[in-house]
């Protein structure tokens, strides 16, 4: 806890009084040493947590009380007391940046842990209550991406964590970066804090997009909730999902589709492999899928989507069915075709041959 400012000990003003009278009397500017023992007075005085302005104000006073009657002139004992008052405050504010170094760092190191989990779950705990989170309840992690990466520090996360806070308030909300993300933990049953920072997040980073994992339980549930949250991600990316904000609840099916992922490239090599066949490859043709399935299929909204004529659209479709087999249209067949280009998506098929 830190001292109070009026309690100022008479140790942080040691020989103030001697030097003040011997510099001030022959006019002499302070020494080295004496420097280096202002510096180091100033250092402890932040370390035992007492505020620069009280103890300026105790460095005036003192010179004032002890004001050398022979001095040669009040400019040299005004020269000698701002000597000595710079010494004080550069010790005093090197101390503090010190500190917060040794606290960044020390928030940095939590972080690596809780989000990677390589750390004794019940010391995770413990080092945890001192950042506002509790990590026996339930914990959702929500992470946003920009065009560009953030640190701490930044004008994006500044600006975010500002706008949380004056929300919310302090709700047990940590929020921070980490490889150019932002990322916000909060307490699983608060999704309206995830939700505003998703929001938030969105506008900061100028259309960045926004994952958030589901709530997960214990110690560990952090860590879990955070990888949903980057494998969603991930998926957005390859599906070229457009959705600003992803859930990571919602798209639970693709890790289902691609838990074996030798099946699942026999299913998108057996029921798309014949379309390299087709003048132009598979590609093309696989495009067109993507854009039949995602408009509800619907032939005139997909070949709009792919700036095609509907003529032209359904000659594609045609030429899928001579080449698969498959007929689109036929619902049994349709659900194969879609599973396969989802596949074909995920493992970034025909581009990547297996």
């Amino acid at each position: 806890m830190a001292a109070q400012d009026d309690e100022i000990p008479e140790e942080y003003l040691a020989g103030y009084a001697p030097i003040l009278a011997d510099a001030a009397a022959t006019g002499r500017r302070l020494t080295r040493d004496e420097l280096d023992s202002r510096r180091a007075l100033g250092e402890r005085a932040a370390e035992a947590g007492h505020g620069l302005r009280t103890l300026i104000t105790a460095h005036l006073t003192a010179t004032r009380v002890n004001w050398p009657g022979d001095a040669t002139s009040a400019d040299s004992v005004l020269a000698v007391a701002t000597q000595a008052l710079d010494a004080f405050a550069e010790g005093h504010e090197r101390a503090l940046r010190l500190a917060v170094r040794q606290e960044e760092a020390t928030r940095r190191e939590f972080i690596d842990d809780l989000l990677y989990g390589r750390s004794d779950l019940g010391l995770l705990a413990e080092r945890a209550e001192r950042f506002g989170l509790r990590l026996s309840y339930e914990h959702a992690v929500a992470v946003a991406q920009g065009e560009t990466g953030y640190e701490d520090g930044d004008a994006v996360p500044r600006d975010v964590e500002r706008a949380l806070i004056g929300r919310f308030g302090d709700r047990s909300i940590l929020l921070t970066t980490k490889d150019g993300c932002l990322i916000c933990i909060a307490p699983g049953d608060q999704s309206d804090v995830l939700a505003y920072f998703a929001k938030q997040a969105y506008a900061a980073t100028d259309g960045g997009r926004v994952a958030l994992g589901r709530p997960q339980p214990g110690p560990g549930g952090v860590v879990q909730s955070y990888e949903e949250a980057l494998n969603a991600l991930d998926l957005a990316a390859r599906l070229e999902l457009d959705a600003p904000v992803l859930h990571a609840a919602d798209l639970l099916v693709y890790p289902v589709l691609t838990r074996d992922r030798q099946a699942m490239a026999d299913l998108v090599l057996n029921t798309l492999g014949p379309l390299q066949n087709a003048r132009g490859g598979a590609q093309p043709l696989i495009d067109t899928l993507t854009a039949y399935f995602d408009s509800g299929c619907v032939a005139a909204e997909a070949a709009r989507r792919l700036s095609l004529s509907v003529r032209a659209f359904t000659y594609r479709l045609s030429r899928i069915r001579s080449l698969t087999g498959a007929d689109p249209a036929d619902p049994m067949q349709r659900y194969t075709l879609q599973t396969a280009v989802i596949g074909a998506r995920l493992l970034d098929w025909p581009v990547q041959q297996f």
